[in-house]
């Protein structure tokens, strides 16, 4: 990874934002994908715009993206891009969506950015170096006590099985009243902000967590499956992110 690279995912977020900022609140087209999960004219028009940049200044390297697909799939860097990482945010009007972009270099997430177009709010994480917010640095906060924590994961319809066990143990766990739902990759930057102590989610894909890695982890977080084991492409889906990484055993032991 190499400044260029950082200069390129802000350049990225920047073309992903501009396609999505006139569309907000306003009038545009939607549909269902095969996995019945909502797209819109924002999220292919800014996927569009960031693969654009991709594919001219960096041929050779590979893209995963959410609604266009993968281009050079055995390349070793490979950029991930989630354009409306909470579609359906979106569609209700609420900025709390994001652009999710990562490099991953050889399966492993180097870069990540959570990028907030309307808000104008920007994470950008590198593995070895700080996580910044708007351009300062950004930091997790310590949690002394996990019966205090604040807990967020974006809708509970995502745990099934055994999954929804794991899920109630921690809530049990935690603080009744400092449960939030909803927010998708917005959540994981204020992990990284020192606002909010621990997501839990469940069935993501690569497009949507390799982003958050480098935020959380630049920013003294850590992020794990839910067997406290570091995030990769082979991933299952299942994430934990703790702004204190003390707190992986307490979270561990409630889930059972």
């Amino acid at each position: 990874m190499t400044p260029a690279d950082l200069q390129l995912a802000n350049r990225l977020a920047d073309a992903a934002g501009a396609a999505i900022r006139p569309l907000f609140r306003g009038e545009w087209a939607e549909e269902r994908k095969e996995d019945r999960s909502f797209v819109t004219e924002a999220d292919r028009a800014a996927e569009a715009a960031m693969r654009q940049i991709i594919e001219a200044e960096r041929s050779e390297d590979g893209i995963i993206g959410e609604e266009y697909g993968t281009r050079n799939e055995g390349a070793g860097r490979q950029w991930v891009l989630d354009p409306i990482d909470g579609t359906t945010s979106f569609i209700a009007g609420r900025p709390i969506f994001g652009t999710l972009i990562a490099l991953l270099q050889d399966g492993w997430p180097v870069l990540g950015v959570i990028d907030q177009p309307i808000a104008k709010e920007r994470w950008v994480g590198r593995i070895g170096e700080g996580t910044t917010f708007n351009g300062k640095p950004a930091k997790v906060r310590p949690c002394k006590d996990f019966s205090d924590a604040v807990l967020g994961t974006t809708t509970p319809h995502q745990f099934a099985g055994d999954d929804v066990d794991a899920f109630m143990g921690v809530a049990k766990a935690v603080a009744e009243r400092k449960i939030i739902y909803g927010g998708d990759c917005y959540n994981y930057g204020l992990v990284a902000s020192g606002h909010v102590d621990v997501v839990i989610e469940a069935g993501l894909k690569i497009h949507d967590f390799a982003a958050l890695v480098p935020v959380v982890e630049g920013a003294g977080g850590t992020m794990s499956d839910w067997q406290g084991n570091p995030l990769d492409a082979g991933s299952d889906g299942r994430v934990i992110a703790l702004g204190d990484p003390a707190r992986l055993e307490d979270v561990l032991e409630a889930m059972g």
